[in-house]
């Protein structure tokens, strides 16, 4: 029996709401057709922001206390709301799914590391799929800095993984020049890692909390581990067969 591939799917807020402020069913609908039709030959983990985005949508919390701690409360209250609606979907296809959350402190124990390692294994032989998120209620770093980009590295890394798609709203990485000139063109393959990280325009998205620089962050633990990376616009439908393929323009880095 051959060996499927691993990927580990990164989908962030702005690419689940198809930027706007509502979590889009189509989008998720989108991602589980996918996977179906790849789920012969790959298996995947998923790594997804949302939480906050769905919270929004039913609630509006009041608070004296830091901005910080409004969004985590509302990540506890969204999260059960988010794995519903992947479920749901997910089961319309034929696929099953799971959740597991993690924190930083996961990844710096090496009885928690194995432990993941493990569980995940199990998950992926009984043909499940693992929803990864962070562990909003105890930890803050991607709630202000990343949009779940770091956690998608070091899962992608800790597992193995064959490739790291990071699912953006652009077509991959642009160079700066034609990005300021409003004609943004990609960088299609990445040999020159340090040049990059000089292309790199300090932008956030609309509901994300990380922006390009967060993401070539990330791709610097992938990178390192041998991982190759691509970052593709997941705003496109079927956006991951048409990257497989070559069908569409993104950034790929070896």
């Amino acid at each position: 029996m051959q060996k499927k591939k691993r990927i580990l799917l990164k989908v962030g807020s702005n690419t689940l709401t198809k930027e706007t402020d509502n979590i889009s069913r189509g989008k998720i609908e989108d991602i589980a057709n996918q996977i179906a039709k790849l789920k012969d030959s790959c298996e995947f983990v998923i790594v997804s922001s949302g939480a906050i985005a769905v919270a929004k949508q039913f609630v509006k919390l009041e608070s004296k206390q830091s901005e910080v701690f409004v969004k985590q409360a509302l990540a506890s209250i969204g999260q059960p709301h988010l794995m519903r609606i992947y479920q749901e979907i997910f089961r319309e296809y034929g696929l099953l799914s799971s959740q597991c959350l993690l924190s930083y402190l996961d990844f710096k124990k090496s009885e928690s590391k194995t432990n993941i390692v493990n569980t995940i294994n199990v998950l992926a032989h009984n043909n499940y799929i693992p929803i990864i998120n962070e562990n909003d209620t105890v930890a803050t770093d991607e709630i202000q800095f990343g949009d779940n980009d770091k956690l998608a590295a070091l899962t992608a890394v800790l597992l193995e993984v064959d490739l790291l798609i990071i699912a953006t709203n652009t077509h991959g990485i642009y160079t700066k020049e034609s990005f300021q000139d409003k004609h943004p063109q990609t960088i299609l393959e990445v040999g020159d890692f340090d040049a990059l990280k000089n292309e790199v325009v300090r932008s956030r998205s609309s509901h994300g909390s990380g922006g390009m620089k967060s993401k070539i962050e990330a791709v610097s633990l992938s990178r390192n581990a041998k991982i190759e990376t691509w970052i593709v616009n997941g705003l496109e439908d079927n956006f991951i067969t048409n990257a497989l393929e070559n069908k569409v323009p993104f950034t790929k880095i070896k």
